[in-house]
């Protein structure tokens, strides 16, 4: 079974910067289709980020749009999610996904990726 594990969260201040990792074994990591998502304090799991297997499409949730960057390297079989100017706001445990289907305009919907990380966690102090 495919396995993703994050890395790179940690205890920041607001404005501070933070580059996640998602590291993919498994199947080849350039069939995949790839997400970030986030997790705050209760509240529900919510998009941030997407990548096509390509890099040719990349699709980012409002809130996060012109701070964060996702990105990936196929031969390093790994997603990175740079985060910068980061708010308080942005406090939450950070997933990544990963799914064998172009997802497309789905981009957006956790339900239908297939496979998740355990998650690193996020804390952006004001």
């Amino acid at each position: 079974q495919v396995q993703l594990v994050e890395s790179g969260g940690g205890l920041v201040q607001a404005g501070d910067s933070l580059r996640l990792s998602c590291a993919a074994s498994g199947r080849t990591f350039s069939s995949y289709f790839m997400g970030w998502f986030r997790q705050a304090p209760g509240k529900e799991r919510e998009f941030v980020a997407a990548i096509t297997r390509g890099s040719g499409y990349l699709y980012y949730a409002d809130s996060v749009k012109g701070r964060f960057t996702i990105s990936r390297d196929n031969a390093k079989n790994t997603v990175y999610l740079q985060m910068n100017s980061l708010k308080p706001e942005d406090t939450a445990v950070y997933y990544c996904a990963a799914d064998l289907v172009d997802l497309g305009r789905y981009y957006y919907s956790q339900s239908r990726y297939d496979y998740w990380g355990q998650g690193t966690q996020v804390t952006v102090s004001s």
